[in-house]
């Protein structure tokens, strides 16, 4: 590791600034266009978005409850995120609408169509008559052999001869309705409706046993991946308990602000300077080397949010910078140890050795409670805490790097160098810094004891 730990720090940091600073960047991915660019993404409360507001409509006599639009609500969630739009605002208000608010989407219409499907698959026989994909069926016409309620799993697969297709794994009830239907209709068609629309409509070329489905597009390739995406998102997360119908939909302005995105960056661009001014007068040296340190892990976490990518709220900013914190805290425990160690005699060269070995249980503690609150905030709470969570998970890991690769790495090359070995640069005493390799304070007495008898 210490051979490789300065050039594994080299690249990350050169990485970093490229992702950083470098404009036009792209990173290939499964959209449309093969690409999406590298950048910084903000959240509803920083950049506005897209605003919708759906009701509910009764199925019926039966109305919607206040569990039924949670229900609802929960799914439209999940349907969102699986577009990649991060920190989706979602909520209920009064006893039939949902108000879906998302930060900086480039696609309103597909969002709003994928939100505002209520996910009814059916398995329709068509006999001899063939349908075309997008086709409406009658189902008085046309009866469903199961619904999508028969429907166990559903997933993206890939076929040697025809590209992109979705599967499906039927039930029991559902893979013998199947089976049999199959075994006894082969040559004729058999279509497969979503929301009283044709999604596929394949011929029957043999009997199916088993449940176990695939649905292919027949073009060249099979489906495109954002289509094949979009069908198993729908049939994923189930029909929505009742239909929902769009009463609006407004683009919406950041509630705080380009101005007050900048009064926040001020603010936490001074608390960094703070910080590294408490390091550089308390601790000297070391606390030079962790500044740099803390400048180096602000960049590369940065890098990360740009890559993965993050959308940034200010819950996510209070989250970043509370990792910030954690950051420094971890160098304390170090340098602090290391003063414990020269005190008690150890050469300069051993001592760094010391704090860092004996001050890593306690940051390893400290940062594993941190990540398992995180990850039950992520896990349980709504979507804003969730950001903020991810956020802190992303800088408690990279934080123990900067802490104990970074630090420890350039501290070890710069004791090595002359004109380091000063006891003003440590903060302690010249009667308990001992520069030598190797050679201990106690070493050192004992030797002028036995020199004086």
């Amino acid at each position: 590791m210490r051979k490789t730990g300065p050039i594994l720090i080299l690249v990350i940091g050169i990485l970093a600034l490229f992702i950083d600073f470098f404009p036009g960047l792209r990173l290939p991915d499964g959209s449309a266009e093969g690409s999406r660019p590298i950048e910084t993404k903000l959240g509803l409360d920083l950049r506005g978005g897209l605003r919708v507001e759906y009701q509910a409509k009764p199925v019926g006599d039966k109305v919607p409850g206040p569990d039924d639009l949670g229900v609802i609500r929960t799914i439209i969630e999940n349907r969102v995120n699986s577009t990649g739009v991060s920190e989706p605002v979602i909520t209920t208000q009064g006893t039939d609408r949902i108000v879906v608010e998302l930060p900086g989407v480039a696609d309103p219409q597909a969002i709003r169509d994928l939100v505002g499907q209520t996910g009814r698959l059916d398995f329709v026989p068509l006999g001899t008559t063939q349908k075309q994909v997008g086709d409406v069926i009658d189902p008085k016409q046309f009866p469903a052999l199961f619904s999508g309620e028969q429907l166990e799993t559903a997933a993206i697969g890939n076929d040697p001869t025809k590209g992109r297709i979705v599967t499906f794994v039927l039930k029991s009830e559902g893979a013998k309705l199947f089976g049999d239907y199959t075994a006894a209709n082969v040559g004729k068609f058999f279509a497969i409706v979503l929301d009283s629309k044709v999604i596929s409509a394949p011929s029957i070329n043999q009997a199916i046993p088993g449940g176990h489905v695939e649905i292919s597009s027949g073009g060249i390739g099979g489906y495109p991946l954002k289509e094949a995406q979009e069908i198993v998102t729908v049939l994923q997360y189930g029909s929505l308990p009742f239909p929902i119908q769009e009463l609006s939909n407004d683009a919406i302005s950041a509630t705080l602000g380009a101005q007050f995105l900048s009064q926040s960056l001020i603010a936490g661009a001074i608390g960094i300077g703070l910080v590294i001014l408490f390091m550089l007068i308390y601790y000297r040296l070391p606390g030079a080397i962790a500044s740099f340190a803390l400048i180096y892990y602000s960049l590369v976490v940065l890098a990360v949010f740009r890559l993965v990518p993050v959308t940034l709220t200010l819950a996510g900013i209070a989250g970043f910078v509370l990792s910030i914190g954690m950051a420094v805290d971890a160098n304390i425990l170090i340098f602090e140890r290391m003063k414990e160690e020269m005190r008690l005699g150890k050469s300069l060269p051993s001592a760094v050795e010391a704090g860092f070995g004996r001050a890593w249980n306690s940051i390893l503690d400290s940062n594993v409670s941190s990540l398992i609150t995180a990850t039950i905030l992520y896990l349980f709470g709504s979507s804003t805490i969730r950001g903020f969570a991810f956020v802190l998970i992303i800088g408690v890991l990279v934080s123990m790097f900067s802490a104990i690769v970074v630090t420890r790495t350039i501290l070890r090359a710069v004791v090595a160098r002359s004109w380091s070995r000063k006891a003003t640069l440590y903060g302690v005493s010249d009667k308990e810094f001992v520069a030598g390799l190797g050679v201990t304070g106690r070493s050192r007495v004992r030797g002028e004891a036995r020199t004086r008898v």
